[in-house]
């Protein structure tokens, strides 16, 4: 007999009962539950806020500096809505809180290593606010998928090993000292300028004075220049007047000088113009004359040679084709007479039948024979053996060019099948 449990737990962690009767695991939060023992099984999952501390050491920014950062997260399994619950009973059920916490330490480390290496060192110094904004919003999106809920994140500290967050604020210090500098100066600067003010004042009137003085003087300087001007004007309206007349008449002397030059330019002008037309009847009595009689004589004569080249080429190709004619002709004649000596042979060929092959043979005959012996004079050594009481020497050499001639009638019948034997002369 199975004898049932009455589980019960707390606001702080759920129990997840499932098996026999359930066709999902029952969560209940802070309540009670009856399980049997065999048929079911039950877990206890914890549902306090986990205090994540995350550290980034060595994390470069945006500008290439390597800071450090430490956040401070709280973190708790999400009970809003079963579907997220499930999902960490799903995901944390049998892990230990040292494994869950790790797991959601890892998960905050990598995506604030990922902001601050979009952001510059100055802005993470001093705009926390949003960077805590972008870590908690990406964080939080990535933990929800696994049933767990950010409730808060903050940066704890942030510092560098190369002292470039000191040197900010060095530069503060500095911008603070300097704005004191500034402010300083422009006091000093504003006292000066009513002094000035004042001297400006005085020089006013000193000026004044002094414009009214200048102004004076000027007026008889300028009555003085007009006086002085009258008097040049008339003085140089003499001079001027001397020079005109000086030019007018050296001018007119000028003009005579040119017609004298222009009247000897003419006259020389006229005695070149003559002197060219006399060149040119020379040249032409010398030069052009007897070149016109040459140019002709020349032309004349190439007229006659170019005659004499086209009636000798006329010739030279009348007799050509002449020529050509009378070699075709003789070529005619030739081949005409071979084919009546052919056409008379073979007749002759028909009408005595063997008694003519009979004539070829033995007109053929000696000439293979006397090739066959020329052929054997040609060898420069010839060896011969002999065997038994057959001839040697000269003997054996004669009898071997006989034996050829009479192997002629054996070739003849195997070549053309007409026997030499066996014909008979009519």
């Amino acid at each position: 007999m199975v004898i049932p449990v009455f589980l019960t737990c707390g606001p702080n962690e759920v129990l997840v009962v499932s098996g026999f009767g359930h066709n999902k695991p029952a969560m209940v939060t802070g309540g009670r539950v009856i399980a049997f023992p065999c048929f079911q099984r039950w877990e206890r999952l914890s549902l306090n806020v986990m205090t994540i501390q995350v550290e980034s050491p060595g994390v470069y920014t945006s500008q290439g500096v390597a800071v450090r950062v430490t956040g401070v997260a709280q973190v708790k399994i999400s009970t809003q809505h079963p579907e997220v619950l499930a999902l960490a009973c799903e995901h944390f059920l049998e892990k230990s809180q040292t494994d869950i916490e790790n797991l959601i330490t890892a998960t905050l480390e990598g995506h604030q290593r990922g902001i601050m290496g979009t952001m510059t060192v100055e802005d993470i110094y001093r705009n926390r606010k949003l960077f805590n904004e972008r870590v908690f919003d990406v964080a939080s999106k990535d933990l929800y998928n696994l049933g767990l809920q950010v409730i808060s994140y903050t940066i704890r500290d942030i510092n560098d090993e190369h002292g470039y967050l000191k040197a900010l604020g060095k530069a503060q210090t500095a911008q603070v000292q300097r704005d004191a500098r500034i402010g300083e100066v422009e006091a000093r600067r504003d006292a000066q300028i009513k002094e000035c003010l004042a001297n400006e004042e005085l020089l006013k009137e000193k000026y004044s004075n002094d414009i009214k003085i200048a102004s004076a003087q000027r007026d008889f300087e300028v009555q003085k220049a007009i006086y002085d001007q009258e008097v040049q004007a008339k003085k140089a309206e003499a001079e001027l007047a001397y020079e005109l007349q000086f030019n007018i008449t050296k001018q007119k002397v000028e003009e005579e000088k040119m017609e004298t030059k222009v009247v000897e330019r003419k006259a020389k002008i006229l005695v070149a113009e003559q002197e060219i037309q006399r060149k040119q009847k020379q040249l032409e009595a010398t030069i052009k004359q007897p070149a016109d009689a040459e140019k002709f004589k020349l032309e004349t004569l190439a007229k006659a040679e170019r005659q004499k080249t086209v009636l000798e080429a006329e010739a030279n190709a009348e007799a050509v084709r002449l020529k050509g004619e009378a070699e075709a002709f003789a070529v005619q004649a030739k081949a005409e007479a071979e084919a009546a000596k052919m056409r008379y042979k073979a007749e002759a060929f028909k009408e005595y039948e063997n008694a003519a092959v009979l004539s070829m043979y033995l007109h053929a005959m000696p000439r293979m024979v006397a090739e066959v012996g020329t052929a054997l004079s040609q060898a420069k050594s010839v060896k011969m053996v002999s065997s038994g009481d057959s001839p040697i020497g000269a003997q054996k050499l004669a009898q071997e060019v006989i034996d050829i001639s009479s192997s002629v009638p054996v070739m003849v019948k195997n070549m053309t099948g007409i026997s030499l034997k066996e014909i008979s002369v009519k």
